[in-house]
């Protein structure tokens, strides 16, 4: 089994994981690289299907969507998931797939600096603290935390990136500040626009692709959702990079389902993958995820 080790999240952590032999150098030759991006909403909503259940349901269901779907991913990004699921996510991907996978937790902090700790589950049990979670298949690869800029009154966001040299790409799923009162709170955004460029630093490494997203809590350019102002803040990704599901515009399908007070729904895309211009062949949204108020996406990027 792959050593395991959490990663902190005040900090920029840097952990090197070798390959395994065998099913792990199976994959270096690959012209492309798949990845899949999910909130799981399992930590601290109980709203959600997730809120207190034991971390083993969640890790099968997203070894699920990593065997299920029209793309299967070689990287996962996860947003709302509970560290001490770390561990057993990782034991199950192998499981599944039938390859080795290591799968780090970069951990949020609340104001004072303690981790944000997920909901317990329904025996009581500790789940451990909310966290973006990154899996890699296969390769070697260099875990390092980025910690973003965000609102002192809440909570402490961070960017989670994988170096992987055998594929000279650079993944980084994330997930920024919300728009609530609590949250990112102000005119325009300010927390999640300094965020978004804090992102793109992190995924850009000289003499790599990079590969990124997550949950972005932030509208597409070309939607109708949010305020003008706020869906301006992803246009220097979009001019940069390609989005997985744009298909000519700087919009895509929804992959967030919000019930309202009133009772009435609203669907809107809050979940990203970008890669760079050109490389993207293909996207895919799942049809459905009932565990979450997220559906999963994935794409396909070309090396070649």
């Amino acid at each position: 089994m792959i050593a395991r080790k959490l990663m902190a999240a005040a900090a920029l952590a840097v952990v090197t994981v070798p390959a395994s032999a065998g099913q792990a150098q199976a994959r270096t030759s690959s012209s492309a690289i798949s990845v899949m991006s999910w909130n799981v909403c399992a930590g601290t909503n109980p709203g959600c299907f997730f809120y207190g259940r034991d971390m083993r349901e969640v890790a099968v269901k997203v070894a699920w969507y990593a065997v299920t779907q029209p793309i299967r991913p070689d990287v996962i990004f996860l947003q709302e998931f509970c560290s001490g699921g770390t561990a057993t996510l990782e034991s199950l991907l192998e499981q599944k797939t039938g390859r080795a996978w290591t799968v780090r937790s970069s951990i949020l902090t609340v104001k004072g600096g303690s981790p944000k700790v997920c909901a317990p589950d329904r025996q009581g049990r500790p789940r451990g603290h909310t966290a973006v979670t990154v899996a890699v298949a296969g390769n070697a690869a260099t875990f390092q935390a980025h910690g973003l800029t965000s609102p002192p009154w809440y909570v402490k966001r961070m960017a989670l990136c994988a170096a992987i040299p055998a594929r000279r790409v650079n993944v980084c799923g994330t997930h920024l500040s919300a728009g609530l009162s609590y949250d990112d709170r102000e005119p325009g955004a300010p927390f999640r626009r300094k965020q978004v460029e804090e992102l793109l630093a992190a995924a850009a490494k000289p003499g790599y692709r990079a590969v990124f997203g997550g949950d972005l809590n932030l509208a597409p350019p070309d939607s109708r959702q949010s305020t003008a102002a706020k869906r301006r803040i992803l246009a220097p990704v979009y001019a940069a990079y390609a989005e997985c599901d744009q298909n000519g515009t700087r919009d895509g399908r929804w992959t967030e389902k919000h019930v309202r007070e009133d009772g009435s729904v609203s669907k809107r895309k809050l979940d990203y993958l970008f890669a760079p211009r050109g490389s993207v062949t293909r996207c895919h949204v799942a049809q459905d995820a009932a565990p979450s108020d997220h559906r999963p996406i994935y794409v396909k990027v070309g090396l070649g």
